[in-house]
């Protein structure tokens, strides 16, 4: 095996049983014998060797392109333990902080987010076949952190819950708001706006798939008049807006960029108006986007901590009025992706390749691992211009919150992405 990899899981597991067969067909064990079981096997000296120097972009590089193979347990089961093993100190070895510390030096070139570059990024990820995204999202193909109210959640559930927990903090206290949704993905976000509070809703994507489906969302429930979506930069929008709701774009600004996101969202904000930012953080000081996921699932991406956020905003004429941290939420809905995923793995597989399926796998379970065992969170913010503009207590989102439960019961929803899907193939 070799000689650095073995120096690494010497030092790095010390519980599980975890065994590593290595290209020459040598096995070897580390751990105290506990839980299951978990064996994986190198199929090439190089893919040990890549692993044993840069493990958090090649060992998914490995898997992906069929240097590893996971012989006993899944892909899940092994981040997991390494994880679970490892705290936050993955990359505590020299050459490892190294590299670490290289890509933090280059990260404003990689998250370079000029609107060509921004939307050639979107498209990367979000102009996937559509089907994908009908495997493993709900209905409403949310594709954001979903807010378990209940252990049991279904992910239908999930998704909803946070949809009205957003809604409530943005305080719709008259009809006829104008709402601007930036990165409204499938519509969903904004269609429920439209529907349940009677806002004017005006949605902005880089995705032509996902204008496509939201347009289309909105003629089939009948909302066209009150959610336009369009293909459009957040620098490119003008105002004013009572109300700004974002929920999972920022982490795709890029740090060079918060400046200018935040003027943009202070220029367009109505001086009574409020604005939620849901994004994905870290709980610790700054650091680097995981270097398999920046580089295959969402380059010029970052995910921010708490102060580089603050510090942007307040640069710009926002008052913060509201912080949420939502803990395990999005390694729940992880979960609950990353189940259906494999169980329609045969189906992704015939839209893709085996290679893509093992990229996809690893993105979800390394995502999932990440919101458990290490440092990622998700930040619910809400904003203001004025002092006075909202309550001084918190009480009026939960009294909202209950309001939006039963308005939601018996709501038909708009039109699900799988029946428009289902009407394209028919037409």
């Amino acid at each position: 095996m070799n000689r650095i990899l073995k120096y690494y899981l010497d030092t790095l597991i010390h519980t599980g049983d975890f065994t590593v067969i290595d290209a020459e067909g040598t096995s070897r064990n580390w751990g105290d014998g506990t839980g299951k079981p978990l064996v994986v096997r190198f199929n090439t000296k190089a893919a040990e060797r890549a692993v044993a120097l840069n493990p958090s972009l090649r060992f998914g590089e490995a898997y992906m392109n069929g240097g590893t193979d996971v012989v006993e347990g899944t892909m899940y089961d092994v981040l997991a333990l390494i994880f679970q093993n490892a705290g936050n100190t993955v990359t505590s070895r020299p050459w490892m902080r190294a590299i670490e510390k290289l890509r933090r030096g280059a990260r404003r070139i990689v998250q370079y987010n000029t609107p060509r570059r921004a939307r050639s990024n979107v498209q990367h990820h979000y102009d996937l076949s559509g089907q994908l995204y009908d495997l493993f999202l709900d209905e409403d193909r949310q594709y954001s952190c979903a807010y378990f109210e209940r252990p049991d959640a279904t992910l239908e559930e999930a998704q909803l819950a946070k949809k009205r927990h957003v809604a409530a903090k943005l305080k719709f206290d008259r009809d006829d708001l104008r709402v601007l949704d930036i990165g409204c993905g499938w519509g969903g976000m904004g269609l429920y706006l439209a529907r349940n509070l009677s806002a004017d809703v005006v949605g902005v994507t880089l995705s032509d798939e996902q204008l496509a489906i939201a347009e289309a969302r909105a003629r089939d429930a009948g909302l066209a008049d009150r959610a336009e979506f369009r293909l459009q930069d957040y620098r490119k929008t003008e105002g004013p807006f009572d109300r700004i709701v974002s929920v999972g774009m920022f982490e795709h600004v890029g740090v060079g960029f918060y400046d200018e996101f935040f003027a943009r969202c202070s220029k367009v904000l109505k001086d009574d108006g409020v604005m939620l930012l849901h994004t994905i953080g870290r709980y610790d000081p700054p650091g680097n986007t995981n270097a398999f996921i920046a580089k295959y699932i969402f380059p010029g991406g970052y995910i921010p901590a708490l102060s580089e956020v603050m510090a942007a905003s307040e640069r710009h004429g926002l008052i913060v009025t509201d912080v949420e941290v939502l803990r395990i939420h999005y390694a729940e809905t992880l979960k609950h992706w990353r189940e259906r995923f494999l169980a329609h793995r045969e189906e992704a597989k015939a839209l893709y390749d085996e290679r893509f399926c093992r990229m996809w796998e690893f993105y979800l379970a390394a995502s999932e691992s990440a919101f458990r065992w290490q440092n990622l969170v998700v930040f619910q913010l809400q904003f203001t211009k004025s002092l006075d503009t909202l309550p001084i207590t918190r009480g009026y989102m939960s009294a909202e919150e209950d309001r939006l439960r039963r308005v939601d019961a018996p709501a038909v929803a708009p039109a699900n992405v799988s029946d428009i899907r289902e009407r394209e193939a028919a037409e």
